[in-house]
């Protein structure tokens, strides 16, 4: 289990840019971290409805991390083609990283059986700092959170180590 203080585990999956269908390409956790610390939201599934507030409030707060030099990734384990449809559906504004292989969930512990035989990420977030250290963990326990209280925990987080 990943755990504040902890080295995060590196990482390069495809990202989902958003701007067109197969707007994809890869991002590794060292390159995105020299643009400043970085958000790892990862959600269960796009299209769903929790997954939808939850992003779209990231994307509604998405300026506050911008002014922290902050960069909010979600992951979920969907196809990156997906999520850059879901990313313009929603006008999310911000890139998701695709987990298609389930590297992260498994790695940063947070998959989630999803009862129908898919492993699928656990709603959590993970804040890594420019050197590569979590500074922030928070993992779904029960129902979902009010996503407003849990964006400006996550933003509190950041400011603290900028």
């Amino acid at each position: 289990m990943v755990t504040v203080g902890e080295q995060a585990p590196q990482f390069t999956v495809p990202k989902a840019g958003g701007a067109t269908y197969d707007d994809i390409g890869p991002l590794s956790l060292s390159e995105a971290l020299e643009a400043g610390p970085v958000v790892l939201a990862f959600y269960p599934a796009a299209f769903t409805s929790g997954c939808t507030e939850e992003m779209c409030t990231f994307r509604d707060h998405y300026d506050d991390f911008a002014a922290l030099d902050a960069t909010v990734y979600g992951v979920s384990v969907d196809l990156p083609f997906a999520q850059n449809v879901w990313i313009r559906e929603h006008d999310l504004g911000f890139p998701m990283l695709s987990d298609w292989d389930h590297e992260l969930v498994d790695s940063y512990d947070v998959a989630l059986e999803s009862g129908h035989g898919m492993e699928l990420a656990e709603r959590s977030v993970f804040v890594v700092d420019e050197s590569g250290t979590v500074v922030y963990r928070w993992v779904r326990d029960g129902e979902n959170p009010d996503f407003e209280t849990l964006v400006a925990d996550v933003r509190a987080a950041v400011e603290t180590e900028t």
